[in-house]
C-alpha cells in the first residue's frame, strides 16, 4: 500500500503596504521583506515576487511625472479606476502574498495637503481587510532625516526633490494621522537607525503574533 501523502503545510500569504515619506527606506525594506524567510518562507533559490507601488508615475510619459498618488485633478476618474483594478486583482488571487510600496494612504495625505480634496478610501480598505492587508508605517526621527538625505544624494537621479527636508517631516505626521484612521491593523517601525534587518525582523514578529501571516 503507497504512503499517504503528507498533510499540505499552511501556505505564508502576507499582504503589506509599505506607507512612509521620502528617505523612510520604504522600498529596502519592501525588497528585506519579500525575501525574509518567516514572511515569505525559505527559498532555495531566487525568483520573482511582485513589489508595486502607487509611486510609479505611470500617467504621464516622462520621468517622476504624475501617478496614483499626485495625479491631478483631471486624472482623479483614472486614479479611482486604477485603484479598483489593483483591487480587483488582490481578490482574483487573494492566496498570494503582495507586497506595497506606497499605497492609498499616501495619496489621500497628498491629495489633501496639495489640492484640498480628501478622498475616502473606507470603500478600498473594506475590500482590502477581507484579504488580510495590512500597514506598516516607516517613520524616522525628526533630527535623523539629513543623515539619510546625505545618503540618498549619492544615488539619486533626481536630487532636487531632497532639497528642503520640512515637507517630509511634515507629510510624516499627516500620514500618521491619516492611518490612525485607517480600518486596517498597523505597526510603526522607526527606521531612524538604518537597520532594515531589524525592522524586517520586528515586522515578522508582529505578524506571526497577530496571525497576518496566514489567510484561512
Amino acid at each position: 500500500m503507497p504512503p499517504a501523502d503528507p498533510p499540505p503545510s499552511r501556505k505564508l500569504c502576507p499582504k503589506l503596504i509599505l506607507e512612509g515619506t521620502r528617505l523612510t527606506l520604504k522600498t529596502d525594506l519592501a525588497f528585506a521583506l519579500n525575501e525574509h524567510p518567516r514572511i515569505v518562507g525559505p527559498r532555495k533559490y531566487r525568483y520573482h515576487s511582485p513589489i508595486i507601488s502607487a509611486e510609479w508615475c505611470a500617467f504621464t510619459n516622462i520621468p517622476w511625472g504624475r501617478g496614483l498618488i499626485n495625479f491631478a485633478p483631471h486624472e482623479e476618474d483614472l486614479a479611482m479606476e486604477t485603484y479598483r483594478t489593483w483591487a480587483r486583482l488582490f481578490e482574483l488571487q487573494r492566496y498570494y502574498s503582495w507586497i506595497v510600496d506606497r499605497f492609498h494612504i499616501s495619496t489621500r495625505v497628498h491629495q489633501r495637503r496639495t489640492i484640498g480634496r480628501d478622498h475616502d478610501f473606507r470603500w478600498l480598505e473594506d475590500r482590502l481587510a477581507p484579504l488580510g492587508f495590512r500597514i506598516i508605517f516607516c517613520t524616522r526621527s525628526p533630527d535623523s532625516f539629513a543623515a539619510a538625505r546625505a545618503e540618498r544624494l549619492r544615488i539619486s537621479g533626481n536630487p532636487r526633490q531632497y532639497d528642503d527636508l520640512a515637507p517630509f517631516i511634515a507629510e510624516q505626521e499627516a500620514m500618521r494621522c491619516a492611518i490612525a484612521e485607517s480600518t486596517l491593523p498597523s505597526l510603526e517601525v522607526d527606521m531612524s537607525s538604518n537597520n532594515i534587518p531589524a525592522a524586517a525582523d520586528r515586522i515578522a514578529d508582529w505578524l506571526e503574533s497577530t496571525g497576518g501571516l496566514y489567510l484561512d
